[in-house]
């Protein structure tokens, strides 16, 4: 089913390599796809053998049981190895050796003998990890396709992916009334993606329908012992080890050792999945020592049970496949380690609570548990947990994570019950302070300001600076949604006087831009422009990239507000090239140039901008907030009136056309879509030189004198993707130190501001 793309890069991988392997978890579907490889493959090459090797153990000799499979017999004189060298000799043969993981060092060294003894021979391996042959191509075979979150409940959708195809087709197999159709799309879908796509796993639960509603078996799907029911009861007369998916994962953990099987186990806790520190914290003890924990995720990597999650994060991600995590949770109840190693992973989340404590406006900045919502919601819902302050403390952190992912709904709920019980002195008002931020997301703006009282009332009781600052900013942020600008620049000074006095210039910037934000929507913008110029170049070489657009963003709205067009297109391309263009924060600055566009008196560009920007904020299910939103649309609107009818239409068309690098071309007036000349020097920069808007990025922080790590911190990359734009840099312009880039960028941005 599907795998079409596979079956023709292992063709061509097939011609260059004469000894390929296909790795995966088990049940992922490499026998099938092997066997299917090699329907094609018998015009081209004389033979094609399949020797099965799973009921092979470790005492068995290889070597005269693959021959006995080829059917080749003994000599006077030569046996095993000699005898398939002998008999294969130069005659074109595909030799597949499946499911070699339990006899991974035997099957590479017969393979490396018969590959240099029989020059005509290619051999094919499915093995849960490689051989480790020299001259060896390993090919992964992934998880099946499968329908993003959110996808419309549309069955010719949905069969564009190979896990619905799937089910579809072993579900009528076994109900042959079954058709998938408008209202039972949507449950299939969510089955398949909770299976991760795992085709052994898609197939067992296909099998249930007719004996069980789709309802039925997805809500299966959250209980441990119901979906290791649900994985088993495979077909008779296929592999022992695929009687069910359980017994695929249990094969592989039998061949595990006993400190792998130890870390496989544990690591069933971390649902949300871990880095090497978390598995640290987590799995060690018992047997296990800390230094040996990266070698073991290593191992349990190349077995194929944990995967790697996609992406440049740094450090690495990994994670359990959700039937793997349900027989490795198994497998550690029977241990008697579980209640141990739940309050180990509570103690690490608390850690990692406590090293983001210090933050004077934690509820905007992401900390270490942003990545951990889902290990924050496994650890809060165990009922073991006995420890009162705790839970409370993962219940505020969790809800922090909701809210900073635009998601209040999930975070009130939680902070719902934290206020209900107010006996926690340690949280003071971070509570009612981030209650009343959620409270603003949702446009309650009369619950966020009672919310923004009680948080001021309950920091003035004790003193604690940070805490009053927070509280303040958070009634000011709900004065604002109220349109009441005075009170909010009164907050908001009062903020600003109590953090100057902590010393700590990246919060006290922080505050200075909220004030100037302040400012500006009560018409200050001259006081507001004085606030940015001395808060801006603190932010731009201190702060995470998210602050420093959301300070440039200001800036450019109070420099538009002045007038000072050109100032404010400079500043709003500066965000557009350090957000990632899949967020919604890179849709502000594009808002923004319309905006400067419409002063400009260029309406098409600015519909053009709009429109586009419209149908991100669509997609993405994102709006911004009410002052920027009104100015925005009663500036579309004017655009509207402006133009023809015919210039109109076309601009709104060619806007919705719009999106990711084509848009961001257009917005910074590097494509060729806009035939007006950049009238800033930045983008003039970009143009005339051959960089990139990320690398003419990166090549201005190292002008501002900062390290590769605090790059990496400002624009959320690895310091290995830093120094990989670092790299391009330097071999697109010739200079090859910092100091030489630096002065090249300094020459081309002067004139910015």
């Amino acid at each position: 089913m599907g795998r079409r793309k596979e079956l023709s890069d292992l063709r061509a991988l097939l011609r260059t390599s004469r000894l390929l392997t296909l790795t995966g978890a088990g049940g992922v579907g490499k026998t099938r796809l092997a066997l299917e490889f090699a329907k094609g493959l018998h015009r081209r090459h004389a033979r094609v053998d399949v020797v099965e090797l799973d009921s092979l153990h470790d005492s068995a000799p290889l070597a005269l049981s693959v021959a006995t499979a080829l059917g080749v017999g003994e000599r006077a004189g030569r046996s095993g190895t000699d005898a398939l060298v002998r008999a294969i000799d130069g005659t074109s043969r595909l030799l597949i050796l499946d499911n070699c993981e339990h006899l991974a060092e035997p099957c590479a060294q017969l393979a490396a003998t018969l590959l240099s003894g029989c020059p005509r021979l290619r051999i094919l391996a499915t093995s849960r990890e490689a051989l480790r042959v020299p001259g060896e191509t390993v090919f992964r075979v992934e998880e099946l396709s499968l329908p993003p979150t959110g996808t419309e409940d549309d069955p010719a959708t949905l069969l564009r992916f190979d896990a619905v195809r799937l089910f579809v087709e072993r579900a009528t197999s076994r109900a042959p009334g079954f058709t998938l159709q408008p209202g039972n799309g949507a449950t299939v879908a969510e089955i398949c993606r909770r299976l991760d796509g795992l085709t052994l796993a898609v197939e067992l639960a296909a099998r249930r329908v007719g004996t069980l509603p789709l309802g039925d078996i997805l809500d299966g799907l959250d209980d441990r012992l119901f979906q290791l029911s649900l994985l088993t009861d495979g077909s008779r007369t296929g592999p022992r080890r695929h009687d069910g998916l359980t017994a695929a994962i249990d094969w592989s953990h039998r061949l595990l050792e006993p400190a792998e099987q130890a870390v496989f186990r544990r690591l069933a806790v971390l649902v949300g999945g871990f880095d090497t520190a978390a598995a640290q914290a987590v799995c060690t003890g018992d047997g296990v020592a800390p230094r040996h924990i990266l070698r073991i995720l290593c191992a349990l990597e190349a077995k194929s049970l944990i995967v790697r999650l996609p992406g440049d994060a740094h450090p690495a991600r990994f994670r359990q496949l959700s039937a793997v995590r349900a027989c490795a949770m198994e497998h550690l109840v029977a241990s008697g380690e579980l209640d141990a190693v739940r309050g180990r992973a509570l103690e690490w989340l608390n850690g990692l609570a406590e090293r983001t404590g210090g933050e004077v406006f934690a509820d905007q900045a992401g900390g270490l548990l942003t990545a951990e919502r889902d290990n924050l919601a496994a650890a809060l819902a165990d009922t073991g947990c006995r420890d009162g302050a705790l839970r409370d403390r993962l219940a505020l952190e969790l809800a922090r994570v909701h809210y900073q992912q635009e998601q209040p709904s999930a975070a009130r709920p939680l902070l719902d019950g934290l206020l209900r019980d107010p006996s926690e002195p340690v949280l003071g008002g971070a509570v009612a302070a981030l209650a009343t931020r959620v409270a603003c997301q949702q446009a309650d703006p009369a619950g966020a300001l009672r919310l923004g009282e009680q948080a001021v009332r309950q920091e003035r009781t004790r003193d604690h600076p940070a805490g009053l600052a927070n509280a303040l900013d958070a009634r000011a942020a709900a004065r604002l949604c109220r349109g009441e600008f005075p009170a909010a620049v009164a907050d908001l000074r009062e903020c600003l006087r109590v953090v100057s006095t902590l010393g700590r210039p990246q919060d006290t910037a922080w505050c200075t831009h909220h004030l100037a934000w302040a400012l500006l929507q009560a018409g200050e913008e001259a006081e507001a422009d004085v606030l940015m110029a001395r808060c801006l170049p603190v932010l731009r070489s201190q702060a995470h990239w998210s602050r420093t657009a959301a300070a440039l963003h200001t800036a450019g709205a109070i420099r538009l507000s002045l007038g000072r067009l050109d100032s404010a297109e400079a500043l709003f391309d500066e965000v557009l090239r350090i957000v990632p263009e899949a967020s919604f924060h890179a849709l502000y600055p594009i808002e923004g140039l319309a905006l400067v566009a419409a002063e400009s008196g260029d309406m098409r560009r600015a519909l053009r901008l709009y429109e586009a920007s419209a149908q991100a904020r669509s997609r993405l299910d994102t709006e911004p907030e009410d002052p920027w939103r009104r100015r925005v649309e009663l500036t579309a609107a004017r655009a509207r009136t402006r133009l023809s009818s015919t210039a109109r239409d076309a601009a709104v068309s060619s806007g919705r056309q719009l999106r990711g690098d084509r848009l961001v071309a257009y917005a910074l007036r590097t494509g060729s879509g806009d035939r007006r000349a950049a009238t800033d020097a930045t983008a003039v920069a970009v143009d005339q030189s051959p960089l990139t808007a990320r690398e003419f990025r990166v090549a201005e922080l190292v002008a501002e004198g900062l390290t590769n790590r605090r790059i990496a911190e400002c624009l959320g990359l690895s310091e290995r993707t830093v120094a990989t734009h670092l790299d391009k840099v330097r071999d697109k312009l010739g200079l090859r130190s910092r100091t030489r880039i630096a002065l090249w960028t300094a020459a081309r941005t002067r004139s910015r501001s």
